[in-house]
């Protein structure tokens, strides 16, 4: 019997196949997903930085128009105000509506939202760029004068603001590309701009407001077109940014339309929230006209009290502008819990920086006085201003925070009527002052009292105002 083989079947073995890359979960987000104080504290330094230099501009610009003459001096104090109005208009006011509506629609992953938010904040900023323009080339000289301006001071006052506000769009647009960028969670590239345009400010306001070899002297006309000049070179440069495609919002104009919903989501906030720096003014211009009647030497110690409010708020500023994109993104993903806390912490923040630095030149005021005069009734004037107000000025340092933190969340009304309540108070007070003959010791206690109103109702607004669905606050 014959033996029958089976064919052997060869096996081939397959190559082993390389292991699968794990599955990676969605790109976290810093700002929605990092933790918070350490993230909010990131953002905020640049913005000190860039805003130490803007401190640095101003006292430059203070040297070298007195180097013109008293005269320029006190056209500059005349136009100072309404340069500050705009400028925080444009920048903490406007903008913070700008960046709250780019950060909530980035947070709802809605990225052609942001691209459309971008290109309507920009015709915002040139209308209200405009605006300001026409009325201050039609009005300021009648402003000036009802501030007390004549003879050489009122044309001095009256030729900067020509150049200034006659080119009044293009701090508008820059502060407006700024906040689009902040909006984004770029904080270093609108704080190193800040620091290009004060580099450039000083060098042309210096060489076109003095002259420098055979560019001639332009005096006051001169130091505000290199302002102008200073702030073209910024806009260019974050408006190459934004359109090369590098930032996380688009600058496109392709296919743009009119969208009555994104002028909306913009002055919801903005315009409300440009009430704020117009009510800062008029309480520092009440409190002047008050204490002036105290003499020369109260009224400039008090000037020298209010400069370092001045420069304490914007610490309080670099704070509370950071805050903006972490609450909007948290916002706009629903996550009302963590935006809550993000706005408390910057408050806290704030609240202990400015409070540390104000209680610091409370109990050694020379530190600060002497930088400015040794005149003794002014020194005296100022030291009582700043033992008096100085350890309240961190009620102000959490108003100006939680005031950003509500822009993020879209609720900024609490805030601003915080600032209106401290306004009609310092009127109401300052009135009642006057008819009882008070000293201007009482004035500034009034100071005091009307900052820890401040951050009080601020915190309450905060607090009792809705940031959401309560469905939306369980993370």
């Amino acid at each position: 019997m014959s033996e029958l083989g089976a064919a052997e079947i060869p096996v081939v073995q397959a190559e082993p196949k390389p292991p699968l890359p794990p599955v990676r979960g969605p790109r976290k987000n810093p700002l929605l997903d990092g933790p918070i104080l350490p993230t909010l504290l990131k953002l905020a330094a640049p913005n000190v930085v860039a805003l130490t230099a803007g401190t640095c501009v101003a006292i430059a610009e203070t040297s070298y128009i007195g180097r013109l003459g008293v005269e320029p001096l006190a056209a500059m104090a005349l136009v100072f105000p309404f340069v500050i109005l705009m400028m925080t208009m444009s920048g903490g006011a406007m903008g913070g509506g700008v960046a709250s509506a780019i950060a909530r629609a980035l947070g709802a992953d809605d990225a052609e939202r942001a691209s459309a938010l971008a290109v309507h904040a920009l015709m915002i900023g040139v209308c209200f760029g405009l605006t300001f323009m026409i009325g201050m080339l039609i009005f300021g000289p009648y402003l000036f004068a009802a501030l007390g301006g004549s003879g050489r001071v009122l044309s001095e006052a009256i030729g900067y603001s020509q150049i200034f506000f006659g080119g009044a769009v293009l701090p508008w647009i820059m502060n407006t590309l700024a906040a689009l960028l902040r909006g984004t969670g770029n904080m270093k590239l609108p704080s190193a701009i800040i620091l290009n345009s004060a580099f450039f400010q000083i060098l042309f306001g210096g060489v076109l407001g003095l002259g420098l070899g055979p560019v001639p002297a332009f005096g006051m006309r001169g130091v505000a077109a290199g302002t102008l000049v200073a702030f073209l070179i910024g806009a260019a440069i974050m408006a190459w940014y934004l359109l090369s495609g590098r930032s996380r919002v688009k600058l496109s104009f392709k296919g743009f339309r009119f969208q009555r919903t994104m002028f909306y989501d913009i002055l919801q906030v903005g315009a409300i929230a440009c009430f704020s720096p117009l009510q800062i003014v008029l309480t520092v211009t009440i409190f002047t006209h008050l204490l002036a009647n105290f003499g020369t030497e109260v009224l400039a110690g008090y000037g020298i009290g209010a400069r370092l409010e001045f420069m304490l708020t914007s610490l309080a500023f670099a704070v509370g502008i950071a805050s903006v994109p972490m609450i909007g993104m948290a916002i706009g993903a629903g996550r009302i819990a963590r935006a809550r806390r993000i706005a408390w912490t910057a408050g806290g923040v704030s609240f202990a920086a400015v409070g540390l630095v104000g209680g610091f030149f409370a109990i050694f005021p020379d530190v600060w006085v002497n930088i400015f005069t040794d005149n003794a009734a002014v020194r005296a004037a100022s030291r009582e201003y700043l033992s008096i107000v100085g350890p309240f000025l961190s009620f102000g340092g959490l108003a100006i925070a939680l005031y950003f933190s509500a822009q993020g969340a879209a609720r900024v009304a609490g805030p601003v009527l915080a600032q209106t309540a401290r306004l009609a108070f310092v009127m109401a007070g300052g009135w009642w002052l006057m008819s009882q003959g008070a000293t201007s010791t009482q004035f500034f206690w009034l100071a005091a009292v009307s900052m820890i109103l401040l951050g009080v109702l601020a915190a309450a607004a905060v607090r009792l105002t809705s940031w959401g669905p309560r469905a939306a606050a369980a993370e």
